[in-house]
């Protein structure tokens, strides 16, 4: 900026060549004394330094020389004032800028500085320079800053000291040099300024690094360009990109004071880019703890490698955050699944490992093992090529030998696998739009307490949230929202699942999970389901349908409340043990199913809500609650809301402990299960031995375990109608299914009774 380009104003005073009337000896104001025939002032015409000039006698203690004209003082506007002076004989005066200020009103603005600095000539016919800088904000290099009072200036010299002097002036010259503050008076730097030059080859991270340091807080300007960085960059002031950045894949760029996507989009002009630096920043950087997406969508072209974003670290443990945006796939080959077949040898003395494997160098971390005694949702965490050795997540029920197995890798939007632990990490309010190309997150192999809230899921190709290890320890999985892309397939025809989990802990809260083949596959302990809606019908006539929740351990340790669970039922089983049959564990333990909404509508009446399924024999139930639940069937009808499962083996009824059914809502289900069931049994003919049915309503068909209560209903009479007084005793798990109970009496009587009857031993 300068006024006398921009506003064509003229700040330079006529030279003294052409008369002196409009220089004073004093202030400059109107009226004052000029050097017009003034004896002790001559005009030099020809001096060999100065051309034409002014000759001036130095006769007082402060001898001005001031411009009459009115030079403008402008806001935001400096002006340089220069003179050149050289003494000729006599004593040697002192010389400076001086000037005075006037307001609107033409009136002297007092307490102001209105003198620059002071040189002293030392030596006949040097010519010497001196100057001062006015204007309006007191900024570094400003010798009179005079603030906005005053409008305008009479400016010139003094020559003060020893009187007697006579020197030569040169025309005073009057400049207007706002440039020289104009970075300071825009607030914002220009890296260019500072050598960058944007051309793509040349090393601009010097100039960056200039430019922050000088901008003390104010905005750092990245011009249009190509800059390029070979290292690491912090900014510690704003920093605005018009032009574009390019660095190493290990160089950070760390934007401390606008640390969010839509700065690192500038910076980059690549939003995938932008978001593996910006995440590279995260996890290096301890001025900020989360990232926010801004509401951007970021175009996936192929699957994010977390941990290769952040080359310089395997494992990370502080809390970090993403937040607000949408990663969106772009499809491709690249999302292809990759499958390898292979071979190999499996010990269940080594639960988890897999030896002797072919083509293993083709086999990734994450990859999904299918074949013959292997669960479901099992993973490969590591490989070892060398020794042809594989790492499972969990182990397999009946897949001892040598056989043949399949191994699926399947794609990411978010891929943390190549981390070996991840702690305290969370995401919120963020859409993973997979399109049905691909799946959406890829857990760490270890860590805890991952957290994904208030996020969708929508169309995952085959899995929303994988876990190939333990990185799920205390995962955290809040008000998200799994969308099938499979609502037109049957139920038993889909492939994605919203989630599994291998470790313990993991609370499932509040979540929707829309038409998938199952909700989560739960191979941890210490589980809490609560709140959830997740539905699975299909527009089959009696369909078929699968689990929505699978525990995989039988000392389950879970709690499921307060669900809605549509179409879909909780299987219960232990697919995840290398030694299936019942040795000393606790067996099917632990689990509470309480105050859920279970909803069924066209399915075959052979449907049941809780199916309890042991992959081998001698298991039984050791601790289950189920209450306050809510059954009901529309569009026909089922038999029972529970059953076993006995596809590989059945339960030991005769061990079934601490078993609580009751409580529970049915509509239009033909059995409506209880534990205790209280039975009424009336004998219509005098009978010494009772004969009392328990079946079918004992729950998982069980044995008639135990009796706590028999109660008399009325009188009991014998033969000849007369009233009996003594007690029966029992003999528990009669007949062929063992479901009934008999009551022995002391002789033939007839009468009711009242029974609670038990299928568990409570103690």
């Amino acid at each position: 900026m300068n006024k006398a380009i921009t506003d064509g104003i003229n700040f330079m005073p006529p030279a003294f060549e052409n008369g002196l009337a409009q220089w004073s000896k004093g202030d400059g104001t109107p009226g004052s004394d000029t050097y017009v025939g003034d004896p002790n002032a001559a005009i030099i015409a020809a001096d060999q330094d100065f051309a034409g000039c002014l000759e001036l006698l130095k006769g007082s203690s402060t001898q001005k020389l001031r411009y009459m004209g009115e030079t403008p003082i402008l806001p935001g506007c400096y002006l340089r004032i220069t003179a050149r002076v050289k003494a000729i004989s006599g004593n040697f005066p002192i010389v400076r800028i001086a000037g005075w200020a006037g307001d609107v009103g033409d009136s002297h603005v007092t307490g102001l500085v209105e003198t620059g600095p002071e040189i002293v000539l030392s030596s006949y016919g040097e010519v010497v320079e001196v100057s001062a800088i006015v204007g309006t904000g007191g900024r570094d290099g400003v010798d009179m800053p005079w603030g906005t009072q005053p409008v305008y200036g009479h400016f010139g010299l003094d020559l003060t000291g020893a009187n007697g002097g006579i020197v030569r002036i040169d025309d005073i010259r009057i400049e207007d040099v706002t440039d020289v503050f104009l970075r300071d008076m825009l607030a914002w730097v220009d890296v260019r300024d500072f050598g960058a030059t944007g051309d793509g080859v040349t090393d601009d991270l010097p100039a960056f690094e200039a430019a922050d340091a000088a901008a003390d807080g104010r905005l750092v300007k990245v011009p249009e360009g190509n800059y390029y960085l070979s290292d690491s960059m912090t900014f510690d002031n704003r920093v605005q990109f018009d032009g574009h950045v390019t660095m190493p894949a290990s160089a950070m760029l760390s934007l401390t004071q606008n640390f969010h996507l839509p700065a690192y989009i500038d910076a980059f002009g690549d939003e995938e880019l932008a978001f593996k630096k910006a995440f590279q920043s995260l996890l290096n950087n301890a001025d900020h703890e989360s990232l926010d997406l801004g509401g951007r969508r970021i175009k996936v072209t192929e699957p994010i490698d977390m941990q290769a974003a952040v080359a310089n670290k395997t494992s990370y443990a502080q809390r970090r955050h993403i937040c607000n945006g949408q990663f969106d796939c772009n499809g491709g080959s690249a999302w292809d699944t990759d499958i390898t077949a292979s071979q190999g040898t499996y010990d269940p003395a080594k639960p988890t490992e897999l030896s002797g494997v072919t083509n293993v160098a083709n086999i990734r971390p994450g990859s999904l093992i299918e074949g013959n005694g292997v669960g479901r949702e099992v993973y490969v965490t590591s490989v070892d090529v060398a020794q042809q050795k594989i790492e499972l997540s969990l182990p397999l029920y009946a897949a001892a030998g040598t056989q043949n197995f399949t191994f699926k890798r399947f794609k990411y939007l978010l891929d943390f696998s190549g981390f070996d632990y991840l702690d305290k990490f969370s995401m919120s309010d963020i859409e993973f739009q997979c399109s049905g190309d691909c799946s959406a997150i890829l857990l760490a192999q270890t860590g805890l307490i991952f957290h994904l809230r208030d996020c969708f899921i929508t169309r995952p190709k085959d899995r929303g949230i994988t876990s190939h290890g333990t990185g799920c320890q205390g995962m955290l999985i809040d008000r998200c929202q799994f969308i099938t892309d499979e609502s037109g397939t049957l139920s038993q025809d889909r492939v994605s699942i919203a989630l599994n989990v291998n470790a313990n802990d993991v609370k499932l809260r509040n979540n929707r999970v829309q038409q998938m083949r199952h909700f989560a596959i739960l191979a941890g302990t210490g589980t809490i389901v609560t709140g959830n809606h997740f539905f699975g019908g299909d527009t089959a006539n009696a369909g078929i349908r699968l689990p929505g929740i699978v525990l995989s351990r039988t000392n389950a340790r879970a709690t499921i409340n307060g669900n809605y669970i549509d179409n879909f039922f909780i299987e219960w089983g232990n697919e995840h043990d290398q030694a299936p049959e019942f040795s000393s564990e606790y067996s099917f333990s632990g689990l509470n199913i309480t105050y859920n909404i279970c909803l069924c509508s066209s399915v075959a009446p052979w449907f049941s809500f809780i199916v309890v399924k042991p992959y081998g024999p001698g298991h039984y139930l050791n601790g289950m609650n189920v209450n306050g639940n809510i059954f009901r069937t529309i569009q026909g009808a089922i038999d029972r809301v529970e059953r076993v499962d006995t596809t590989h083996a059945d339960l030991d009824y005769g061990r079934n402990k601490n078993v609580t059914f009751e409580g529970n809502m049915y509509n239009a289900v033909s059995v409506s299960t209880v534990n205790p069931l209280p039975v009424t049994h009336t004998e219509a003919s005098a009978a010494s031995t009772w004969t009392v049915d328990c079946a079918p309503q004992l729950p998982f068909g069980g044995w008639a375990q135990n009796v706590d209560a028999v109660v008399a209903r009325g009188r009991i009479t014998n033969g000849s109608d007369a009233a009996h007084f003594g007690m029966p005793y029992v003999e528990v798990e009669k007949g062929a299914d063992k479901d009934q109970v008999t009551l022995h009496w002391q002789e033939p009587v007839k009468g009711t009774v009242s029974l609670r009857v038990r299928m568990d031993d409570p103690a």
